[in-house]
Formats: C-alpha cells, sequence, structure tokens
C-alpha cells in the first residue's frame, strides 16, 4: 500500500495513465494519513488540553498540522507538553507528506531527464 515500484532507469517512462494511477495512489495514501492525524489532534486537543468544543479543537488540530501555529490558548500543563509534541509532529510530518505525495512526479521528471540523457 505505501510503496510503489517505480520503473529502473533503462526501462522506458511509463505511460501517462500508470503516472496518473500512482499520483492518485500516493494522493489517496497522503489523505489518509492527513485525516488520522487531524482527528488524533482534535482528540488530544479536546480530551488532554481541555479545548471545550470539538470544532474548536479540529480548528487548533488543523492549523497546527497546516503549519499555521496554535489559535486557542491553553492553560493546563498536559495541555501544553500534548499541543508541544503535536506541533513538532506536525511540522515534520508536513514535509514528509508532501514529499511522499509529489514522489511520483519527482521520479517522473528525473526518469524524463535519464532518458534524454541516453539518446
Amino acid at each position: 500500500m505505501f510503496v510503489i515500484h517505480f520503473e529502473h532507469r533503462g526501462e522506458p517512462l511509463a505511460p501517462t495513465r500508470v503516472f496518473l494511477r500512482r499520483l492518485a495512489s500516493q494522493g489517496g495514501v497522503t489523505f489518509l494519513l492527513i485525516a488520522v492525524c487531524w482527528a488524533v489532534g482534535a482528540l488530544g486537543y479536546h480530551l488532554i488540553a481541555g479545548i471545550p468544543t470539538w470544532l474548536d479543537s479540529f480548528y487548533n488540530a488543523a492549523m497546527i498540522l497546516g503549519g499555521m501555529g496554535p489559535v486557542s490558548e491553553i492553560h493546563s500543563s498536559a495541555g501544553k507538553v500534548f499541543a508541544s509534541f503535536y506541533a513538532l509532529f506536525s511540522g515534520v510530518f508536513l514535509i514528509a507528506s508532501v514529499g511522499y505525495f509529489l514522489t511520483p512526479v519527482l521520479h517522473r521528471l528525473v526518469h524524463r531527464f535519464h532518458l534524454e540523457e541516453d539518446t
């Protein structure tokens, strides 16, 4: 599910439909991972940080996961610890998920350069 096998340097460039299928697959996995991380963040902000409404928890998790920063002020120590770890995790996750999603595009670009170089 998480690993897609790409063509080797000596093989021809994959057809456009194969490329689009790979991109859709990577996008689906990325979307699923983002949804899970978003739900974990909303749950943590609501239960651990004590943000009173689910909507505010959901909003705060979305802003942190998207790299924008916190929205609600947190008063409890446990909430501050959770928010700190979630923010660090979200920063790394944002970079990793964009890289994972763009892998088929970058592979196709590099593969095309290698094909042009060989001819």
